[in-house]
């Protein structure tokens, strides 16, 4: 973390939520559905596909999960409805994951049939450690019955290699990201190098594979490696797309779609955009960089 990206970290938790909510603006799409769907019809417009998450933090019931997945559910009628070039992305936890793997389980296999029903796609995003064995399982279990589902893995932890070559068997659809929760140095990747190392050798054994891989990063340095990569292995652009957090490095967001590579935008929004907003900064401070020098207009 950079002493500049720390700084603005330590200035943004402390200040009233209202001046909070002026920092997080661009980088979440509103409290309401409406106002997501208005936002990726203006992603759509320049050729720029979404996937929608309703953010939620916390959840403690199985009544706080049904209410979750009620929501879900209703962002891809949405979807459908409004024909958006959009999917969705779901926290495993949000569903019930750490009260009860079965009910977790039955919970996404609704939304994963649904999304079925109306030829759509689930993402099932990856958490902070205690539940990566638990997500894999649970994805594994998903992907006997359904094919129309995805998974994030990290280039940061330092499993991850090994973790892709037994999914490479089962044809699976990934979001390779570098990973952002604070998690310990026995299991993850300090250095910024090691992680872009791994980061590039977990890719390159995805497209040798031959499965799908949504490219995310807003790392300008792996985004030219893997143009390099991708032009060596001389790929079909229906083999992987880019993607990226909504609001971050639009230049580099707008040069890849203007390059002719699909380009997807994880656009968050719901009442709970605060903790959402707090939590990225702590574990990205980067973000709070890319944020500051976006308010300011600074190059």
């Amino acid at each position: 973390m950079s002493f500049f990206n720390k700084i603005i970290v330590a200035i943004v938790q402390r200040l009233p939520k209202t001046i909070v909510g002026i920092f997080s603006k661009k980088y979440i799409a509103g409290e309401t559905l409406d106002e997501a769907v208005e936002y990726v019809k203006t992603l759509n417009a320049k050729g720029i596909f979404a996937t929608i998450d309703v953010l939620g933090e916390s959840i403690k019931t199985k009544e706080e999960a049904v209410d979750s997945k009620k929501k879900a559910l209703q962002v891809l009628d949405t979807i459908n409805e409004n024909k958006l070039k959009a999917n969705i992305s779901i926290k495993p936890t949000q569903m019930g994951l750490s009260i009860d793997e079965n009910f977790a389980f039955e919970q996404i296999s609704e939304l994963v049939e649904k999304a079925k029903q109306l030829n759509n796609f689930v993402r099932i995003d990856m958490e902070d450690s205690p539940y990566t064995d638990k997500t894999f399982k649970l994805y594994k279990r998903l992907k006997g019955n359904y094919d129309n589902l995805g998974v994030v893995v990290q280039a940061y932890l330092k499993r991850t290699y090994d973790d892709v070559v037994v999914l490479n068997k089962l044809d699976t659809n990934y979001r390779l990201c570098k990973g952002i929760y604070i998690e310990s140095p026995n299991i993850a990747y300090k250095n910024k190098k090691a992680i872009r190392d791994n980061y590039m050798n977990v890719l390159e054994t995805i497209l040798k594979s031959g499965n799908y891989v949504g490219i995310a990063t807003h790392d300008e340095f792996l985004i030219n490696a893997a143009y390099k990569k991708i032009k060596e292995m001389n790929l079909s652009n229906d083999k992987f797309e880019f993607q990226m957090l909504l609001g971050v490095r639009e230049d580099l967001r707008d040069k890849i779609n203007a390059d002719g590579y699909k380009m997807r935008i994880y656009v968050p929004f719901g009442k709970d955009w605060y903790p959402y907003s707090m939590r990225r900064l702590k574990e990205n401070p980067e973000i709070a960089g890319y944020i500051f020098k976006s308010i300011f207009n600074f190059k």
